[in-house]
């Protein structure tokens, strides 16, 4: 079968198109024919070796995929067998045409809904839905999305205001993200390339506050928010780094405001975003969440997908279809 290999640590160039075997279930796994594979940012960071990977390359790389389950292993319901499903992988093994996963992972995907929407929303609002869970929204609250138009944050701004959001500040970079977000329901949208939103922020907000944050940029600029939050109550749900490292925020900054910091990340955290995949895809066959398809391209091109992600050009989900 075709498969992307990742030959080595380094830039897209190591993921190379090959003819590797095809993979067999073991004890609690399924193989699925692949029809629709999500490239994820976290993915150009494990590629480029600022993430560990699981295991050392050459490895077929990729975590997610969805297609129709065409083996079951010991231990797994033959059932399943033809059914479309979504599946996470055990660190890699996702980019080829035939998948093998543990069964546990494996999400029905509704029907009316296509492998490429069904892979497209999973991630995005799988994690949306916890942390919009954690943020205990009571309907009153200010809100500020970081990178609002694609990713998680793209699924933070469709569904905040059903979740409790009175008022829905977003960040995006650039003028065709910013449209997005608006488009996605932000009632006010910055653009996070410029060096100073954070005090374009604060001219938004004039006398208000901000009483969620939904950090997915991290770094400095995590410290700069503080000032923008409301004492006693304002909180900070950081779950990702796009400026390369997390919030830069001590206990101290927090204390001195009164403010809360909570860390989305983890195996617990990880569980929480599993437990939710079912109702995501669900949202998605009956219009409650929208999935966002950039572009689809064939497998072969993988590398080309991952120098698209990096040069944060894409409004969407990039797609490998084998």
């Amino acid at each position: 079968m075709q498969a992307i290999v990742m030959t080595g640590v380094g830039g897209p160039e190591v993921l190379v198109a090959q003819d590797v075997p095809a993979p067999h279930p073991g004890p609690g796994e399924l193989v699925i024919r692949a029809e629709a594979i999500p490239v994820l940012f976290p993915e150009t960071k494990l590629r480029s070796g600022e993430f560990p990977m699981p295991v050392e390359p050459p490895v077929v790389f990729g975590f997610q995929a969805a297609g129709v389950v065409t083996e079951a292993g010991a231990g797994v319901d033959a059932a399943l067998i033809g059914r479309r499903v979504a599946v996470d992988t055990v660190g890699f093994g996702s980019y080829a045409e035939f998948v093998s996963a543990p069964a546990s992972s494996a999400t029905p995907i509704p029907d009316g809904l296509s492998s490429a929407d069904a892979v497209a929303v999973l991630m995005n609002g799988s994690v949306a839905l916890p942390l919009l869970e954690t943020a205990a929204l009571t309907g009153t609250e200010t809100v500020l999305i970081e990178a609002a138009a694609t990713g998680v944050g793209s699924a933070l701004t469709q569904l905040a205001r059903e979740f409790g959001a009175a008022r829905v500040i977003a960040t995006a970079g650039g003028p065709e993200k910013c449209a997005r977000a608006r488009e996605l329901g932000a009632d006010e949208v910055i653009d996070h390339n410029a060096a100073d939103w954070p005090a374009l922020l604060s001219e938004i907000l004039g006398s208000t506050t901000l009483d969620v944050v939904f950090d997915s940029i991290g770094g400095t600029s995590a410290l700069a928010l503080l000032d923008t939050m409301t004492p006693l109550r304002g909180r900070m749900l950081s779950y990702g780094w796009l400026s390369g490292a997390p919030a830069q925020v001590s206990a101290m900054d927090l204390i001195t405001r009164g403010l809360t910091l909570t860390g989305c990340a983890g195996p617990n955290w990880l569980a929480e975003v599993a437990r939710t995949r079912p109702a995501v895809l669900n949202r998605a066959a009956t219009g409650t969440l929208t999935p966002l398809v950039d572009s689809v391209l064939p497998l072969d091109q993988a590398a080309k997908a991952h120098q698209l992600i990096e040069e944060r050009s894409p409004i969407g989900k990039i797609i490998l279809q084998p």
